[in-house]
């Protein structure tokens, strides 16, 4: 199955990062991907953490959801929405209200434009290391469950994905969940800090892919947005074996696109049936 993977340097003008987003997602259909994975935040890197709640979408309808819906069946691709802001109860709260939040979900959605799938965000990143400060539990609520769906390939297999968002990259659990569920594929939409994403971005993707014996995706945020937060990009595909298929090792936007092999990983498995060894 041919997938790829988006990299996007977002800033606080939503328009002109869809106007981004549908470029790049126009070239991964023109390089042939069946499946095209959009960063975290592809829609909105705003100036203060709180500007997520003045585009707040009800799920289901909204400009940004109507842009996935129609980029998916135009281009005819799996397309997954990075992450965008859904609100956190039924219509649209106020969001002057100090403990208002919102989920930070990733939408499948399928070549017919349909949404599929919907995963919020599990983990919440905070940091602070005297420089950088961050708290994503200032503006968002936390997701309570997995989410997963099935593609089936011009490859004639049906691949299960697991869906994850950025931080839940450092919590090994959520993707054996999906390992157990039969996942071949897992998927990284992510807004890494340049400082975190320097010393464990492509160490921990290796790890998910390696331990669970299955391909992982990440798209990414890379380089200097708006707010003057830099992210370290390096939007990556990584193989059963741990092995880097592709990866975009400069800032700024950007296409990657790599054949995942269900051969490849069936020969991974085959030859260290790890899955099967487990005890726990």
């Amino acid at each position: 199955m041919k997938v790829a993977a988006l990299q996007m340097v977002s800033g606080s003008d939503v328009s002109a990062n869809l106007k981004e987003a549908k470029g790049l997602l126009q070239a991964a259909a023109q390089a042939g991907a069946e499946l095209a994975v959009l960063p975290e935040y592809f829609c909105l890197m705003g100036r203060r953490d709180a500007d997520k709640l003045a585009i707040q979408e009800p799920f289901g309808q909204g400009p940004i959801q109507q842009f996935l819906s129609q980029s998916a069946h135009e281009l005819g691709l799996w397309l997954v929405g990075g992450t965008l802001p859904i609100s956190a109860v039924p219509g649209l709260p106020d969001t002057a209200a100090p403990d208002a939040r919102v989920f930070n979900s990733s939408l499948v959605h399928a070549p017919s434009g349909q949404c599929v799938t919907r995963y919020d965000k599990m983990h919440l990143f905070r940091f602070d290391n005297g420089v950088e400060r961050y708290d994503e539990s200032l503006v968002l609520a936390a997701g309570q469950h997995p989410a997963r769906f099935d593609v089936t390939s011009v490859d004639g297999h049906t691949w299960r994905i697991g869906m994850s968002v950025c931080y839940d990259l450092r919590f090994p659990e959520l993707y054996r969940h999906y390992a157990q569920a039969g996942a071949h594929l897992m998927l990284v939409p992510a807004a890494f800090t340049y400082t975190t994403g320097h010393d464990h971005w492509e160490l921990l993707l290796r790890a998910r892919a390696v331990e669970n014996l299955s391909f992982v995706v990440a798209a990414a945020q890379g380089g200097l947005h708006d707010n003057q937060r830099r992210t370290w990009g390096h939007a990556m595909l990584v193989d059963p074996w741990g092995k880097v298929l592709a990866e975009r090792a400069q800032e700024g936007s950007g296409v990657l696109v790599a054949d995942l092999s269900w051969d490849l990983m069936q020969q991974c498995r085959s030859r260290l049936p790890a899955l099967e060894h487990r005890l726990l």
